[in-house]
């Protein structure tokens, strides 16, 4: 008797196992919000959302395609170079003057930016890390985020889906 008590305990708990498996299959993943990281030779690594972005000073650029107007809003970019502690301004001399931004995107796109052209103190050349157009969050092919250059002539730096920023010293 005791034997058959065991034995419907054991199919009882496999059951429930089973019934654990299957109902976890379902549940949908915890996903995390789209972030920008700021990585490399910075004194602060940065995880940046939206809502974070949202906390920083605002700044707007207007661009033109096709006949199409576009208001990107969001971040200066050399702010959050600024945030994560990379020289500017007097700072920006000598080895600093040899460091650069690589800006990635999730499909594997890459770009360049030198230190020098993303300080004001340098050049006249705004670019923006966006993360709205025309007052709607970005999504889609667009992505969460984007690099806005619209001085470049081309728009080849405008990296859409932007996930990293990495900051590279090549002389220390």
């Amino acid at each position: 008797m005791a034997s058959g008590a065991c034995r419907e305990v054991v199919m009882i708990t496999r059951r429930w196992w089973i019934c654990g498996i299957l109902v976890a299959g379902f549940l949908p993943a915890q996903e995390t919000a789209p972030a920008v990281q700021v990585t490399g030779a910075v004194k602060q690594v940065l995880d940046l959302t939206a809502e974070d972005l949202a906390k920083m000073p605002r700044a707007s650029v207007k661009t033109s395609s096709d006949g199409m107007d576009t208001v990107y809003e969001g971040v200066w970019l050399y702010e959050i170079l600024k945030r994560a502690g990379v020289p500017q301004g007097g700072e920006l001399r000598g080895k600093a003057l040899a460091g650069y931004v690589l800006a990635e995107a999730k499909d594997g796109y890459q770009v360049v930016f030198s230190l020098g052209e993303l300080d004001p103190a340098f050049v006249d050349n705004e670019i923006l890390l966006a993360d709205t157009a025309n007052g709607t969050p970005l999504f889609g092919t667009q992505g969460r985020f984007r690099l806005v250059v619209p001085k470049d002539k081309p728009g080849a730096r405008s990296v859409r889906m932007l996930t990293k920023l990495e900051v590279v010293a090549l002389r220390k």
